[in-house]
């Protein structure tokens, strides 16, 4: 897979008939599963006629899940909010829980389901993840846990955080949701605190349509998250504890194992498109990529930039031109996170004293640009955004 330029090329300033004449470059674009592996399960399904409660697709998954992510034991989900809100209700989790405002909604919105509060605390200045030392600062009596946030499959400061969690008695989890089978210096993501959710939305990279996987350190916690997707069913029927419906059903197992031997070629062909969106976009020096984390392999889950804005103008008025700018010619972008969950009106409450508290996650929200980042950017959409981007210096 190569991008480069030919003289073939239309024009790059020649953006009107490009709209006119090419389908939309999409934001995001899920890997289609094996067909022929999909069938294969589908027929297994329908022989069987067990179609959810832990069947012979599920248990598969479960195990490739677990041999991927380099993990003792992980619980499928329907999908990651109620594995993160159920591991929440396991761990007893019901007063403060210090989180990021830098987020997608779930974040805050799993910790409210699970009955407790979010409280939200500045994020990192170069990663874009929760301040260790905000988080430290924020810890009442109230507190209970902290819910910290991978974000674009950036790892958070894990030590520090781990440090923090320990020195107070807090639970800690880690929102995965951007960062499959991330690993920091060689270890899985997923050793560090006390419980990690991944997604498997079809909006991930590796995706079962919908779900998600709960993996905790606490062996007892988990145990009881397991039950808790169940109805609260124990082993011998009997049923002690409220519980809900999260399992993950055999249809969307048998399109996840359809879509996982896909993922690495995916990733190849990602790396590439990184690569190149990195030197394309050098000669702007507005526009700053948002490097992986040091050590760390890749999430290749987003391509996210930080528009700088002139000092004459507005924090966001660049960052808004240029997605209006690439809207025009048909490329999608994404304000990413844009509004900070702290903005939403039902946790206005939860802000910290100061909304200067919060001043680099106000920033970085006025600043993120995610660009289309999979295996169908084709050149023309890479040429368009170089275009758009000169058209605004």
């Amino acid at each position: 897979m190569k991008f480069h330029s030919t003289t073939s090329q239309p024009a790059i300033d020649d953006h009107c008939d490009l709209r006119l004449t090419r389908p939309p470059t999409a934001l995001a674009r899920s890997i289609a599963p094996d067909r022929g592996m999909l069938n294969a399960y589908l027929d297994r399904i329908c022989a069987s006629a067990q179609y959810s409660n832990f069947g012979p697709i599920h248990e598969e998954f479960a195990r490739s899940v677990c041999n991927t992510l380099t993990a003792d034991h992980a619980l499928l989900f329907t999908n990651a909010t109620l594995a993160l809100t159920t591991v929440m209700r396991a761990a007893r989790i019901g007063g403060e829980v210090i989180t990021t405002p830098f987020s997608f909604a779930a974040s805050a919105h799993a910790i409210s389901w699970a009955d407790a509060k979010p409280v939200f605390v500045d994020i990192d200045e170069r990663t874009l993840t929760l301040d260790p030392r905000a988080v430290e600062a924020a810890i009442t009596e109230r507190t209970q846990a902290i819910l910290a946030v991978h974000v674009y499959g950036t790892i958070c400061d894990v030590k520090a955080l781990q440090a923090v969690a320990k020195k107070h008695g807090l639970f800690l989890i880690f929102d995965a949701a951007h960062a499959w089978d991330v690993r920091l210096d060689g270890v899985p993501v997923h050793r560090f605190g006390d419980a990690t959710i991944y997604s498997l939305h079809a909006s991930k990279l590796m995706h079962s349509g919908e779900g998600g996987v709960l993996v905790c350190n606490d062996t007892t916690i988990a145990s009881l998250a397991r039950r808790l997707q169940n109805f609260g069913i124990e082993s011998d029927g009997s049923i002690n504890v409220p519980g809900s419906n999260g399992k993950l059903s055999e249809l969307h197992a048998a399109l996840g194992l359809s879509v996982l031997p896909k993922v690495d070629a995916e990733k190849a062909k990602r790396r590439l498109l990184r690569e190149t969106y990195v030197e394309r976009l050098r000669e702007f020096d507005w526009l700053q990529p948002i490097a992986p984390t040091e050590r760390a392999t890749e999430s290749l889950q987003y391509f996210a930039l930080q528009v700088l804005s002139e000092q004459t103008e507005p924090a966001n008025n660049r960052r808004d031109r240029l997605c209006a700018a690439l809207a025009e010619v048909n490329v999608q972008s994404r304000k990413y996170f844009y509004p900070l969950c702290s903005d939403f009106p039902h946790y206005q409450s939860t802000t910290t004293d100061s909304k200067r508290d919060l001043a680099v996650a106000q920033r970085a929200a006025q600043q993120a640009l995610c660009l289309p980042f999979h295996s169908g950017v084709e050149t023309h959409a890479i040429d368009q955004i170089v275009a758009s981007a000169r058209r605004l210096n």
